[in-house]
This record gives structure tokens, C-alpha cells and sequence, in this order.
């Protein structure tokens, strides 16, 4: 554990405390981004704003040239009512920090201020991304992205703190880690009546009720059953009264895969067997798809980075091999244009209650683990401005 984040984790604790008390919901993070913003420049660090809405970056100028390393942080929240009983609970009725990202951005703050207090013997550049709107697509980091925070990065790096994972557990891997994001939304029409006369309609309800059950064949007979995918209808939606043939039907659902192929090949039968389900029964289908985050790819050698670095800043804790995960990450995007490692940092801790998933009412972590993720961004960070295999 890097000895100067131990000293300040108390700080640690209470800008995280700060920004939980305050949540901001995507693409409104003002307040959020101003805190941040106060923060970097007390630390003597340059500070670019209002990058994709809300987002900036605080850079940090090495004394001397080198390579420049990129890390990131989210910094939105989610609209959940909290349901803890602590001190430091939401002030905002109907938003909560319920994923972690109030430690992600506290965690930053101290990589920044840690770098900020070493300027004069750094060698390279460390720039900060503090992200805004992780939670909804099509997110911030694209709009990053575009206003050129990778201009120049060699590498980036990024940590979630993971309750699923005890504290004292820190795990990443090569290749796909998280899953792509895509959601549809499908209409079925067809014609409206009463219901004691079925025959002079066309039952909407009927034919939707055909397609969900038609759905669950794509992943279990479309797709290689090597490639891993899910397709989960989340609603279904139609009519108005129990003597009425419903005219109009909505489904709506999700998508997650890892590769493009199987992607595109999940898109391409939903769309048809809508159409060919819904004339059957006489009816038309309307498909809606939302392409949203694509798969996080970790850089296989950014990876083994991760496997050398992280038993050094860290020797107390378990490092694994992760499994990959189903939810997704619009970090995916900065790994499409550049190479980088994203790590799940524990933070679960039974012991003290915290066993609550992402995104409940009740969720919350282990704020000791923002000091194994502090130490783990400056220990790649360091590592990568050293190598000669960067970029």
C-alpha cells in the first residue's frame, strides 16, 4: 500500500463523503465537476472543463519529458432513492451514489495530489479525466473522447470499486472484461377491437407474446454457444382494458455480448424474426435499436502490466484473473483508441454490511479499498511512464 495515500485517506473519506451527500444525475454533474475543480487547482494542477458537459481534465507536467498516462474517473450518479442510515446519506431526495463513482472520483483526487507534490522529479505527464454521464448512454467518454483528451496518451488506466469482490481482492484481465450494451425497443400493431369478437381484429398482445417466446431462441440457437451473449426482455406492454383487443404492443429489452460479430448477429435476427413473427399473426413490428457501450477490451499486455504491478503496491492482497462481467463500461471507448487496463478493486465487506449490489438502495463499500485503488492507478501509472512499451 503506498504509504503517502495511507496518511491522507482520511481526505480520501471526506471528499467522498461530500460527493455522496450530493449526488448529481448524468449530464448535471455542475456542482460535482466545480468540487473537482477546487480540488485540482488547490493542488497547483492545470484544469480543462466542460469537456462532453460536465467532464474535465487536471494535468499534471512532469519536470522532465517522457511518456503521458492517462487515468479516469466517473463522477455521475444514479436516480435511486437511498435507503442507508449513515451519516453521510444522500441529501437529494430520489438520488444516490449507488455504484461507487463518489469513490472513484476521491480516489482521483488523491492520484492527482500525489502526482501534483511530485511535478518536480516526474517524469512524463499524468492527465486526470474526471468523466461525467457513465451511467447513460451514450455516455461521456465518447464526448471526452472527441474534445482530444487521448491527444498524445501512451496508456490509460481505470479502477471500479467492486462489492461483489471481498476488500483485499483486486482482479482485471486480458481481452473482453465487460460486456457491449444494447437495448431495442419493438412495437407490434395490429388492429384494435372488441374482445368478444376476435376475429375482426388482429391481437397485438398475441402476437408480442409470440415474439418473446421466439426471442429466447437467438442465444440458444443463432449464437456459437463458445461466444458468450444474453438477450433479456426487461417489459411488455399492451392494451387497455379486459373486453379490448389491444391495436398496439411494446417489448423492450437488452443485449450483451463481447465480440462484434456476435453483435451484429443478435441485431440482425431480432429485427427479422420481429417482422416474420408479427406477419404471421397479421400484424407489423416497428424495431427500435439502441447501440450503446461497446465490449471493454483490456490491452493483453497493459493486463500482464497489471499482474507484475499489482502483487508489488499491493502484497497483502489476493490478485486475480477476473471473469468477465455482463455490465457494461463506456471505459470501453478510451480502449478502442488507446492501449490501457481497467481493475475491479474489493470492496465488499460483509463484516460491516456492505454486501448490497451495485445500483440498490442500500448499497455502499468499504472506503479502505479507495486506498488499495489510489495506490494501484499511481503504482500502473508509474510503471507505464518507466516502460518502454507503452503505446
Amino acid at each position: 500500500m503506498n504509504e503517502t495515500v495511507k496518511q491522507q485517506f482520511e481526505d480520501m473519506v471526506q471528499w467522498r463523503r461530500t460527493l455522496h451527500q450530493h449526488p448529481e444525475l448524468s449530464y448535471q454533474e455542475r456542482e460535482t465537476a466545480n468540487f473537482v475543480a477546487e480540488k485540482l487547482e488547490s493542488f497547483g494542477i492545470e484544469v480543462r472543463s466542460g469537456l462532453g458537459g460536465y467532464g474535465l481534465i487536471g494535468t499534471v507536467r512532469g519536470a522532465l519529458p517522457g511518456r503521458v498516462i492517462a487515468l479516469r474517473a466517473d463522477m455521475d450518479a444514479l436516480p435511486i432513492q437511498e435507503e442507508n442510515d449513515v451519516p453521510y446519506r444522500s441529501t437529494k431526495n430520489g438520488v444516490m451514489h449507488a455504484c461507487g463513482h463518489d469513490g472513484h472520483t476521491a480516489t482521483l483526487l488523491e492520484v492527482a495530489r500525489y502526482f501534483a507534490d511530485r511535478k518536480d522529479t516526474l517524469q512524463g505527464e499524468i492527465r486526470l479525466l474526471f468523466q461525467a454521464s457513465e451511467e447513460v448512454c451514450p455516455g461521456g467518454a465518447r464526448p471526452m473522447i472527441d474534445n482530444g483528451v487521448l491527444e498524445g496518451v501512451d496508456a490509460i488506466y481505470g479502477v471500479h470499486l467492486w462489492t461483489p469482490i471481498p476488500v483485499g481482492t483486486v482482479a482485471s484481465v486480458g481481452g473482453p472484461m465487460m460486456a457491449s450494451t444494447d437495448e431495442f425497443f419493438i412495437t407490434i400493431t395490429g388492429r384494435g377491437g372488441h374482445g368478444g369478437m376476435p376475429h375482426e381484429a388482429v391481437d397485438s398482445v398475441v402476437a408480442a407474446s409470440a415474439l418473446v417466446m421466439q426471442l429466447q431462441t437467438v442465444v440458444s440457437r443463432s449464437v456459437d454457444p463458445l461466444r458468450p451473449a444474453v438477450l433479456s426482455i426487461g417489459t411488455i406492454s399492451g392494451g387497455t382494458a379486459q373486453n379490448v383487443v389491444a391495436e398496439k404492443t411494446k417489448i423492450t429489452g437488452t443485449v450483451r455480448t463481447f465480440d462484434e460479430s456476435t453483435r451484429a448477429l443478435i441485431r440482425r435476427r431480432i429485427e427479422s424474426m420481429s417482422a416474420q413473427v408479427a406477419e404471421t399473426y397479421g400484424a407489423s413490428a416497428n424495431v427500435d435499436y439502441l447501440v450503446g457501450y461497446p465490449a471493454l477490451v483490456n490491452d493483453p499486455q497493459e493486463a500482464e502490466r497489471f499482474f507484475e504491478v499489482a502483487p508489488k503496491v499491493l502484497p497483502d492482497f489476493k490478485v486475480e484473473k477476473a471473469t468477465p462481467l455482463m455490465p457494461a463500461e463506456d471505459f470501453a471507448y478510451y480502449l478502442q483508441e488507446r492501449p490501457g487496463c481497467f481493475m475491479l478493486v474489493g470492496a465488499g465487506n460483509a463484516d460491516k454490511g456492505f454486501t448490497y449490489p451495485h445500483h440498490h438502495p442500500r448499497f455502499d463499500f468499504d472506503e479502505t479499498a479507495m486506498m488499495a485503488s489510489a495506490s494501484l492507478l499511481i503504482g500502473m501509472a508509474e510503471a507505464a511512464l518507466k516502460s518502454q512499451d507503452v503505446g
